[in-house]
């Protein structure tokens, strides 16, 4: 639906809003930032403390790919980098994103160093701020350091604003964005059900579009999603097969689409476009900024921070047990070295405790099809109970 301004107008808020969002994200960002005069941070990944962003009346924006064909790239990052972050790189050099104040990238793996490396030399927006967020976060000096990084971060942010952030300033934008945390992790716990009331697709959408929207809004439609959960939605996936998908960075609506189309429903994830995001409340301490440390620290960790010890292993079994995923699909993208590092071990590791996998590699443009058919045979697999629980094959 179109105002008579062009902008397609937000359905009334419910589960279909998400959808709306993400599939028009920059009309919302342009239109929410005319409504409010207020300023857009672009951030490149999960890890920016969205907290000090929001204590300042700004929004984080996180830039997403097109799924679309990178042809504009080449010449300003590395081909055999991943699809996800030259797909990214493509959305900037196509002026996608010309509505940013600023960007800001938390450290996490080198090919998003040179997404916003790249970005800053030969896009430019406004301001922007390179944030060294350790990667050995086990280490016992690394919330002390990224206390002290976070300082700098925040008076950088003062700067572009002109004025101080307050603790009164931080502890809004702690409140709305733990109750967003709260709030999806509440629709999370429903997908337990034996017949989950929010489908996989749904849930994506979800997750995905509190990267982007203002959170007091994004607060507004979960209510108003949870009510129509509660009022008794029945969306028919009992007696599907339920899978969980772990890995790489991915938001593609067509392939969880194609997954649930087949007879399966996913009932949790383990993925930064999903649950690894917010799955962790900030805990409130008198010095905010090492709350603050302290919860990105002790977010579900990405590949990039999780050693020497690997803690996410359990952490994704546990949410296979709690959810009961009777399969896992394993979704790198192309090229992805964190994640290319743990696909082995971790498979292992989840098929040596009951939890069958299959591994998918995914670029920016793969066509469906290939994948469609990997998928319909692991799933009839996970349907003949002679199969269940045999040793890999090799086939997947």
């Amino acid at each position: 639906m179109h105002s008579a301004s062009g902008v397609v107008a937000t359905p009334e808020l419910g589960i279909g809003t998400f959808q709306h969002w993400y599939e028009n994200r920059h009309d919302y960002a342009r239109e929410w930032k005319e409504r409010t005069g207020r300023k857009i941070v672009g951030a490149f990944c999960t890890y920016v403390p969205e907290e000090i962003v929001y204590a300042g009346g700004m929004i984080t924006v996180r830039v997403l790919g097109g799924h679309e064909p990178q042809d504009v790239t080449e010449p300003h990052i590395f081909g055999m980098y991943c699809p996800f972050c030259r797909d990214c790189l493509a959305q900037g050099l196509k002026g996608r994103y010309d509505y940013f104040d600023g960007i800001v990238l938390a450290h996490s793996c080198l090919h998003f160093r040179q997404t916003y490396d790249s970005w800053r030399l030969h896009i430019g927006a406004g301001f922007d701020y390179y944030l060294p967020m350790p990667n050995q976060v086990q280490s016992p000096h690394a919330r002390t350091y990224y206390r002290g990084e976070l300082a700098k971060f925040k008076a950088f942010m003062e700067e572009q604003l002109g004025r101080e952030l307050s603790d009164a300033d931080l502890d809004r934008g702690i409140a709305v964005i733990n109750e967003n945390r709260r709030l999806l992790r509440q629709i999370y716990e429903y997908r337990k059900r034996p017949n989950p009331p929010v489908t996989g697709l749904e849930c994506m959408y979800m997750a995905i579009t509190a990267q982007f929207v203002d959170k007091s809004e994004h607060n507004q439609a979960l209510r108003a999603a949870i009510a129509e959960i509660e009022a008794g939605r029945d969306v028919g996936r009992g007696g599907t097969i339920r899978l969980m998908t772990v890995g790489s960075e991915n938001d593609d609506p067509d392939f969880l689409n194609m997954a649930e189309s087949l007879g399966a429903t996913i009932v949790i994830d383990d993925q930064c476009a999903g649950s690894r995001s917010f799955w962790n409340e900030l805990v409130p301490q008198a010095d905010r900024l090492q709350a603050i440390a302290d919860r990105y620290c002790d977010r579900p960790a990405c590949p990039t921070k999780d050693y020497p010890e690997r803690t996410r292993f359990p952490h994704v079994l546990g949410l296979a047990r709690d959810w009961g995923a009777q399969g896992a699909i394993v979704i790198q993208q192309k090229f992805c070295d964190p994640h290319e590092g743990d696909i082995k071990p971790l498979r292992e590791y989840l098929e040596n405790t009951g939890v069958p996998t299959v591994f998918l590699e995914f670029d920016a443009t793969n066509p469906i099809g290939p994948f469609r058919i990997r998928v319909e045979a692991f799933l009839e697999t996970l349907r003949n109970e002679d199969l269940f629980g045999d040793d890999d094959d090799g086939l997947f």
